[in-house]
């Protein structure tokens, strides 16, 4: 296993909490993450030796599951008719995912909108600077700011929480 492969190989845990922060699906998030590591050694010619190779892992995840979401969104666009059963296993499936849910926080951070969920799991999950985490998601810092801020207080607010 040559040198990037090792780093790679060290980051899976950091990249399997940002995909489940990401996917709020444990199976969904090892797929995400499983995706994110074959674009990464597929394309191991495009990262530049001397920059964050998390940073680096961390982008291709976000535009991994921006793809996985519109494929998502593609593929329920064809929907059988209602009268067909196209809601058979909803409830199970509500009830596997409320299984699933490790803690409040996670819950609450699940509810989160996209945008704010990835902008706190990417800095005060991964411990990304803000500079960093607004590289990663493509967006100028205050725009990542923003998100923080407005995520960081829902949080606080579903949480029962108040800001300090």
């Amino acid at each position: 296993m040559n040198g990037l492969d090792h780093e790679i190989v060290e980051l899976l845990p950091r990249l399997r909490r940002l995909a489940r922060a990401l996917a709020r699906s444990p199976a969904d998030a090892d797929d995400l993450v499983q995706a994110t590591v074959e674009r990464a050694l597929s394309h191991r010619g495009q990262w530049r030796p001397g920059t964050r190779l998390d940073s680096w892992m961390f982008r291709i995840m976000k535009n991994a599951w921006i793809d996985e979401t519109r494929a998502r969104s593609r593929r329920t666009a064809v929907l059988a008719p209602e009268e067909a059963g196209e809601r058979v296993g909803d409830a199970g499936a509500a009830a596997v995912e409320d299984r699933l849910a490790v803690s409040e926080v996670a819950r609450a951070m699940s509810r989160l909108p996209d945008d704010q969920r990835l902008a706190v799991a990417l800095v005060l999950v991964e411990g990304l600077s803000y500079k960093e985490a607004a590289s990663v998601l493509q967006v100028p810092e205050g725009t990542l700011t923003s998100r923080l801020v407005r995520g960081r207080s829902a949080l606080l607010a579903d949480l029962g929480e108040t800001a300090p």
